[in-house]
């Protein structure tokens, strides 16, 4: 599960638990972006500030674990650069990509998707049955387009983002039982997101 977690917050937590419960997963691989070339930079915290934020949200599930993978290298970070990697650490290790039901609209857009598709199964998680119709059609016409292997995740309506926490924390609004506990007091000690 991939993603800039800036910062991580329960919605993340409940999606992987999802896709670990659903698709019977060995392990949940929290993988924070390094340098996501389609985000602003300046909203962005260090990689080692959100590493340390995602770690301390895992740290307490056995099934999840932490790759910095992405955020030890120095340039922008391709899904998958990052899935040919892991496949060759780990070469016998089926791989399932966690994202949102949203980017099967988008993921055409990223860098070659073609190698993404062949590098992962997708578990696009799912808000709720409006959407599904839609997606199901979406997901149909990447399977028939690139081969790709798509699961539709169902995880129920889950209206929480990062942006959102940041927006509260600079507003001087609580963020308490948004973010797992340690999350929390990470943030507010270290006055993070005070002045993005």
């Amino acid at each position: 599960m991939g993603g800039t977690f800036n910062p991580i917050h329960i919605g993340h937590l409940i999606i992987a638990e999802k896709a670990r419960e659903q698709f019977h997963l060995d392990e949940i691989l929290f993988m924070p972006s390094g340098i996501p070339y389609f985000k602003n930079q300046d909203e962005v915290l260090p990689g080692s500030v959100r590493v340390e934020m995602t770690k301390l949200a895992i740290e307490e599930n056995p099934f999840f674990t932490i790759s910095t993978i992405e955020t030890e290298k120095e340039h922008n970070t391709y899904t998958y650069e990052t899935l040919e990697d892991l496949h060759a650490r780990f070469p016998h290790t089926q791989y399932y990509f966690i994202l949102g039901a949203d980017s099967l609209w988008t993921i055409e857009n990223w860098k070659c998707p073609d190698k993404i598709f062949a590098g992962c199964q997708i578990l696009a998680a799912v808000r709720d049955d409006k959407e599904m119709k839609d997606l199901e059609t979406q997901a149909f016409r990447l399977r028939e387009k690139y081969g790709a292997e798509i699961f539709l995740l169902q995880t129920g309506r889950i209206d929480l983002s990062s942006s959102a926490i940041r927006r509260l924390v600079k507003e001087g609004n609580s963020i308490r039982y948004l973010v797992p506990d340690p999350v929390y007091d990470y943030i507010i000690k270290n006055k993070l997101y005070k002045e993005v």
